[in-house]
């Protein structure tokens, strides 16, 4: 099968300065290759490419260039020239790494105990340089999280200070309540090495990492053999990438450990032939990862766990920046573990529609006890409207047709029919169980009307996974009515029973574990408010072509996150107008092309900019509607919009529409055009008495735009 492939550069960002002997460290670039087969694009293999400047061998100018060729010659030629790219170690990796994920399908690269969730990867506590107190911090830190190794970066500040420091460790933890490794990256004289080396032997130390610098075989080969503490090689290994002279180097020097990165080393096929040079040698190894992202710690942490290594592995540094790329990797006391979200192959999920029964508010109902509910509440003229619906998409599931008809809200176009599959609908069902852990038995609120699909999907999932369902009348305080000592594992709601919610029923809204909002756009005041629920909130983005959402965004919680993330078996892109185009064939039988205009990010997840059909060119510039709304979010406090008038020169013209009739239209231009760009500004502010909104909650953009035309 024909390879295809893209390359995305992505720029991290330090939590703070990362020092080293080599100066100090505030953004990392690395590039992101992405491979698919053109006969199946929705299985897409990634591996990250970060070499560390002045440091790494292949750390050259033209370097996105060279990885190119290097990818048009694994699609000409359907493999990796290794030989070629032995001198090209991180670009060796992140392709093979690409390459390995495309072929698993999934980020468990290989099968390990490490990657069924069976056994952690132990690893050392990296303690960076800076002041005495500085690191000191850091060590007490880590030893209250558990580490009992310890590696601190030497050589940047006096070494009468570091020596004090260490002393200072030891005063404290003996050899057998922490192991300490330092890494002088080569900071060391040859004229004082020695010396200095006896005087760290003093403090029972595990060993030291490249005490001068690479290139003096030699000289290292002589401090080898009289050292009173273990050496072992790190840059010394940079560059060297020939099997031949890997033999020479160890032979030559002898060390007692050599230190493996793939990113600099040579790949994981470069780092497997050293690990079996040293062995042949006795010279022992443990691998590290050189400042990647989650993308290359998780395929090196994969990797490192099929070789059941014995030490502390160097595999910690995945918290370091603020914009790290998602990975199910968790750091527990000293190790490293996979977090392995349960799968749909293993979920307790049934998909034959018609063999189940349904769980509703605490009481369980077979199949056709249910149906007989459903004839009784349907013909009783005191059922409400919103228990009609419920009862009536029953009957309708469990007849014998594998379709049903759903009803587009309109909120994004004219409303319409559309028929759906039974089946499908099930498998959008697990995809959101899945993603969010739930289990049979576990309580369910439905507070949506059962005439839109995201109703219906409510009483989907709760028939898939054996949910309890509980369920209310569908307005806009759902909460109001529910006992406090009820506890719910999941609900839905639109954005209008948040808010409503957090101003008068919050301490409810926090037992809710797992919260989905969707619907309508979520107000950045109320997002705010969300974040400090207790639980997991998401807001979710689809539509009733997708059959409920295809993508959640955390909302609270340490992985709060600014965009969107696919679930399970959904691919993504951008068409030719970057619109957002969903390819999930286990859901929607086409593809489907929406009119939102989107961002991809490296990680696979996704950023909504704008609707295409909002998109205002003024004067040949384009405005998008919502991202100037979210600007005024900010400092407007009553109901507005943005729309657009025809206009003779510029031939659309930005108008404002706010509900307020007591303003003074030129304070608030001032005001606003504070906050707004030159072109974004309004040319126009009309007072209304209310900005006309659609069923759903949304704007209703037509309406608004009739208004001032």
């Amino acid at each position: 099968m024909a390879l295809a492939y893209r390359i995305l550069p992505y720029t991290l960002h330090f939590k703070q300065p990362a020092g080293t002997s080599r100066g100090v460290y505030r953004t990392r670039q690395s590039w992101y290759v992405q491979l698919w087969h053109t006969e199946q694009p929705l299985r897409i293999g990634i591996g990250e490419c970060a070499p560390l400047p002045d440091l790494s061998c292949d750390a050259l100018p033209g370097y996105a260039e060279i990885l190119d060729r290097f990818c048009q010659e694994l699609i000409v030629n359907g493999k990796l020239d290794y030989i070629a790219l032995r001198p090209y170690p991180s670009m060796l990796f992140g392709l093979e790494t690409a390459l390995r994920h495309l072929e698993t399908g999934s980020f468990w690269l290989w099968d390990t105990p490490f990657s069924r969730v069976e056994k952690g990867i132990t690893i050392n506590g990296l303690i960076w340089m800076g002041d005495k107190d500085k690191m000191f911090s850091q060590i007490e830190q880590k030893m209250e999280k558990g580490f009992r190794c310890i590696k601190l970066k030497i050589g940047a500040i006096d070494f009468e200070e570091e020596l004090a420091l260490i002393r200072h460790i030891r005063s404290h933890f003996s050899p057998d309540q922490i192991e300490i490794r330092v890494d002088a990256n080569g900071a060391f004289s040859p004229d004082n090495a020695l010396e200095k080396l006896h005087r760290l032997a003093e403090l029972q130390l595990h060993s030291i990492e490249q005490p001068i610098r690479q290139g003096q075989w030699e000289t290292m080969a002589k401090l080898v053999k009289e050292t009173p503490l273990p050496i072992a090689l790190d840059e010394e290994l940079i560059g060297i990438n020939n099997p031949a002279e890997k033999q020479r180097l160890l032979d030559t020097i002898h060390p007692q450990y050599i230190i493996l990165k793939p990113s600099l080393h040579g790949g994981i096929q470069g780092c497997t032939e050293w690990i079996a040079e040293a062995e042949k040698r006795s010279i022992g190894w443990w691998i590290t990862s050189a400042l990647e992202s989650n993308i290359g710690l998780n395929a090196i942490a994969q990797w490192c766990a099929t070789l059941n290594p014995s030490l502390p592995q160097g595999l910690g540094t995945g918290a370091l920046f603020t914009d790290n790329i998602d990975m199910p990797l968790e750091v527990i006391g000293d190790q490293l573990w996979n977090k392995q979200a349960e799968t749909e192959e293993n979920a307790p999920y049934c998909l034959d529609r018609n063999h189940q029964s349904i769980t509703l508010n605490g009481i369980p109902y077979s199949k056709e006890l249910a149906l007989i509910l459903a004839d009784t509440k349907l013909t009783e003229p005191e059922t409400p409207e919103w228990e009609r619906e419920l009862f009536a998409f029953l009957q309708a599931w469990w007849n014998d047709s594998p379709t049903l008809t759903v009803h587009t809200s309109g909120s994004t176009g004219t409303p319409k029919n559309i028929v759906v599959e039974k089946e499908r609908m099930m498998q959008s069902a697990i995809t959101t169980c899945t993603a969010l852990g739930l289990q049979h038995g576990d309580k369910a609120l439905l507070c949506l009307p059962v005439r839109y699909i995201a109703g219906k999907m409510m009483v989907v999932r709760s028939l898939v996974a054996g949910l309890d369902l509980y369920t209310v009348a569908p307005n806009g305080h759902p909460l109001a009515t529910i006992p406090n000592d009820l506890i719910f594992d999941f609900a839905a709601m639109v954005p209008l029973q948040v808010f409503n919610s957090l101003l008068n029923d919050k301490t409810a809204l926090g037992t809710i574990k797992n919260g989905i909002i969707g619907g309508a756009a979520i107000d950045p005041e109320m997002e705010m408010k969300v974040a400090e629920l207790p639980n997991a909130w998401y807001s979710t983005y689809g539509m009733t072509e997708t059959l409920s959402h295809i993508a959640l965004r955390r909302l609270n919680g340490t992985t709060r996150s600014e965009t969107y993330r696919p679930v399970n078996n959904v691919n993504i892109s951008l068409s030719e107008d970057e619109t957002l185009t969903i390819d999930a064939p286990r859901i929607c039988p086409e593809k489907i092309v929406t009119n939102d205009i989107a961002r991809l990010l490296p990680d696979g997840s996704f950023e909504i900019l704008g609707r295409k059909d909002n998109v205002i060119n003024s004067g040949g510039i384009k405005l998008q509607t919502e991202q100037i709304e979210r600007k005024l979010a900010q400092i407007l406090d009553v109901p507005f919009c943005i729309t657009s008038a025809p206009d003779p020169k510029l031939g659309e013209k930005l108008v404002l529409l706010i509900e307020s009739k007591e303003i003074s239209k030129q304070d608030l231009l001032n005001k606003i055009s504070c906050h707004l760009g030159v072109y974004e500004t309004p040319k126009h502010i009309i007072a209304v008495d209310k900005i006309p909104m659609t069923p759903n909650g949304k704007i209703d953009r037509k309406a608004a735009k009739d208004m001032v035309e």
